[in-house]
């Protein structure tokens, strides 16, 4: 899964957050072509027949290990380079990956977000390490305009919006972080 671009254009003076302008390789979500779902607060994994791997970056001049498959070029200005690698069984970093992989019913090839509490401190509030598909859950909102996303995100309490291309594999998302918004800290169901 390659590194995916944001909805509005980022802004030049604070590249952490967005500004009030399409990016304009994202103008198909306003032309109706996408679903639009929700990104969950996690890390990357994946299925590749049948078999669990887990996000690395080789940014920053980090040595690519045997096996790992590229998921793009590395980006000239960022300097990530995401690859996907195969989660190790006797490897305590991947015991979660693991937990959750187990509990799974359908093992089905695909990305997944791996969520739970040993997971970026779990500001999901899952009970157990869980694998969520990506795009498993659609999110419902008034319009696309940049206000009321504004507003859908700092009324809601998830990490944002991931947009899928209803006919190819194109995607771009929008967080709560892009306009400087913190999640909600709730306590556990």
């Amino acid at each position: 899964m390659k590194k995916i671009s944001t909805l509005f254009a980022k802004n030049p003076a604070d590249l952490g957050r967005v500004i009030n302008k399409i990016n304009i390789e994202n103008n198909w979500v306003f032309d109706g072509k996408a679903i639009a779902t929700r990104k969950f607060d996690g890390t990357s994994a994946a299925i590749i027949g049948g078999e669990l791997f887990k996000r690395f970056d080789a940014k920053k001049g980090r040595t690519i290990p045997e096996g790992a498959i590229p998921c793009q070029e590395a980006d000239p200005v960022s300097g990530h380079h995401p690859h996907w690698l195969k989660c190790d069984r006797s490897k305590s970093e991947d015991k979660h990956f693991f937990e959750a992989f187990d509990q799974l019913e359908n093992k089905i090839d695909g990305t997944y977000e791996l969520c739970g509490p040993k997971v970026q401190g779990n500001p999901e509030k899952f009970e157990k390490h869980t694998l969520v598909k990506h795009g498993a859950e659609i999110v419902d909102f008034v319009s696309l305009n940049f206000d009321d996303l504004e507003n859908f995100l700092s009324e809601n309490d998830i990490e944002g919006i991931v947009f899928h291309h209803i006919s190819d594999e194109r995607m771009c998302k929008l967080r709560k972080t892009d306009f400087g918004i913190k999640r909600l800290k709730l306590e556990a169901v």
